[in-house]
């Protein structure tokens, strides 16, 4: 049987992740975020490109931001690759931990569940990395689709906007994997104690508010409008 403080703490773990990841998008809408302060400037970046006939500058960036997407993907396969080296010696793995002060001692049932959480909280990531992947590259297509902004003027706005979505998407999915990484960490604590666990859970939570809503950089970056309009 699986204590009930262990599936408490579980469940705790899903509503926080789900429910944070629900309520940035939506406060995102309309409210000034680093979602959708960046969203501004991205906007603006593509209503810049449209007026280079070279965009050796452009690619350039959106190369840099992918690179950063492939280097945690292929990070998140060795994590991935690690558990499950550890779930092939799960018995010694549990040893270790058990040693431990302050650690909880939990049944072989609730160490499979452990490792099978954590293993498909990097799987997420993974998927979502990859995801992002992909998005730069089609933002890379799309540069090099671009008009110049004198031979389509009254379609100009549009595309510019089509293309910042298309970032800001490929921006927003990265930023998705990097949550599960935040929540990844969290998670590990359910191996010492369930309780631990839920502050943990709750301390991840109150980091990521206060940067995506609350920090210093979005005090720094404003509003993009007051500079650019919409």
């Amino acid at each position: 049987m699986i204590p009930i403080l262990d599936i408490s703490a579980l469940l705790w773990f899903l509503i926080c992740w789900i429910g944070y990841t629900r309520f940035a998008d939506l406060r995102a809408r309309d409210k000034l975020t680093l979602m959708s302060a960046m969203h501004g400037y991205r906007r603006q970046w593509m209503r810049e490109m449209m007026h280079r006939e070279v965009r050796i500058v452009d690619s350039n960036i959106v190369l840099i931001l992918a690179r950063s997407a492939t280097f945690l993907a292929s990070t998140t396969i060795f994590i991935l690759a690690g558990l499950i080296a550890v779930m092939g010696t799960m018995d010694t793995a549990m040893e270790v931990v058990g040693d431990l002060r302050y650690a909880v001692k939990s049944s072989r049932e609730v160490w499979e569940l452990k490792m099978l959480g954590l293993l498909l909280v990097f799987i997420y990531a993974f998927f979502k990395f990859t995801w992002s992947m992909r998005h730069f590259n089609y933002l890379s297509t799309i540069i090099g689709a671009a008009p110049m902004s004198h031979e389509l003027p009254a379609w100009s706005d549009s595309f510019a906007e089509r293309a910042a979505k298309v970032s800001s998407k490929a921006s927003n999915t990265f930023n998705r994997g990097l949550r599960a990484y935040y929540f990844g960490l969290a998670f590990l604590s359910w191996f010492l104690h369930p309780l631990l666990f839920i502050l943990a859970t709750a301390l991840v939570v109150g980091v990521l508010y206060r940067r995506e809503f609350k920090s210093g950089m979005l005090k720094e970056l404003g509003d993009p409008n007051d500079f650019y309009g919409r």
